[in-house]
């Protein structure tokens, strides 16, 4: 289903956007219409050129239920730069706001374990599985209300479903999530979830012309918001 995408900043080289929940950064089996990347590409035509023709401009994701501040790439060369910052992990920095059941046992703290495909189940990521990789998240608890916590969590890491595969690990999985989390918790809660709720509310990474630590950072949603 096609969407407006709220444009937060853009310049020669980089679009960098607030997504929605629901809504798929690139097309997958399912969901070849709508994607952010694709509304994007028609309103920046030159994008259509960058990165791959199935996902323009693509550098980063975030799960399509996750809402929050994304970068695209709007050249080659800033592609290329934005990957490998990406990949690299350093400079990039990530931080997102989570409500989860329960909260962590100490109000902030550091969680380093490997992240990989549970081979038995290929939608599920786990920890601690053969072929894992690096996953490091820390965390910061900002609120709690009754049985739920409103969380801070900031990655040095990118691996698929990182914080969600750590906050069920650290024994509070987030509210709304299908995969890892509780669904009769979910089911007491006040106003039940309709979404994992989770939302990217800052980046920072070097511009890829630059090299200047640029941030940026979006508003988060009302169900993000509630337990205050």
């Amino acid at each position: 289903m096609a969407r407006s995408i709220q444009i937060v900043f853009a310049d020669d080289d980089i679009i960098v956007v607030d997504k929605p929940s629901g809504a798929y950064v690139h097309p997958s089996p399912g969901h070849e219409e709508g994607a952010v990347c694709m509304e994007l590409a028609d309103r920046f035509p030159e994008m259509a050129l960058v990165g791959s023709a199935e996902r323009p401009g693509v550098v980063h994701r975030l799960d399509a239920d996750t809402s929050g501040v994304m970068v695209f790439a709007r050249t080659q060369r800033a592609y290329t730069h934005l990957r490998e910052a990406f990949e690299k992990h350093g400079q990039v920095k990530k931080t997102y706001l989570a409500i989860v059941h329960g909260a962590p046992k100490t109000n902030s703290g550091e969680i380093e374990t490997s992240i990989g495909r549970k081979p038995w189940d290929p939608r599920r990521m786990a920890v601690n599985v053969p072929g894992g990789k690096r996953a490091i998240t820390s965390w910061t608890v900002l609120e709690r209300s009754g049985t739920i916590s409103l969380v801070e969590f900031k990655i040095a890491t990118g691996r698929t479903h990182q914080i969600r595969v750590h906050a069920a690990h650290l024994g509070c999985p987030i509210a709304g999530d299908s995969l890892y989390g509780d669904a009769r918790k979910d089911a007491c809660m006040a106003v039940r979830p309709r979404r994992t709720l989770l939302h990217a509310v800052e980046i920072a990474f070097p511009h890829p012309v630059s090299g200047r630590i640029v941030r940026f950072a979006v508003k988060p949603p009302p169900d993000i918001l509630f337990a205050r």
